[in-house]
């Protein structure tokens, strides 16, 4: 594992346990936010281990699908999680406040746990 991907996989940690308290403290969008880092995190450190960086969001989520997900090098729902993820981010950032459910944030930490989980096993 390189160096950058160790940080990658301690900022994921880090994202997964602030978007938990976020949850907790009552702020299901900003949690859902910081569940989407936490795939993005992981999805950017399985791109490193291949010497590929991206400046652009969309483009890591893409480059994850094509690269990790279409082939099943990862299990192919992480892409459409990943994807998700990012909506319901920009949806908690921008949209009204409340837009969020306590529901719809617990499932995204749930697949953002499971990303971590992800990472920890086949990036190391």
């Amino acid at each position: 594992m390189t160096e950058a991907q160790q940080e990658l996989l301690i900022k994921a940690q880090r994202s997964l346990e602030a978007a938990r308290n976020l949850l907790r403290d009552g702020y299901p969008e900003f949690a859902v936010s910081r569940a989407y880092y936490t795939m993005f995190y992981i999805a950017s450190a399985f791109l490193e281990g291949e010497n590929m960086t991206f400046s652009k969001h969309s483009a890591v989520i893409s480059a994850f699908g094509r690269y990790f997900a279409q082939p099943k090098r990862v299990f192919v729902e992480s892409h459409r999680w990943l994807i998700e993820a990012q909506e319901l981010r920009l949806t908690g950032d921008y949209g009204e406040p409340y837009c969020i459910t306590q529901e719809q944030a617990e499932q995204q930490i749930e697949r953002a746990q499971k990303f971590l989980e992800l990472g920890q096993t086949n990036v190391l």
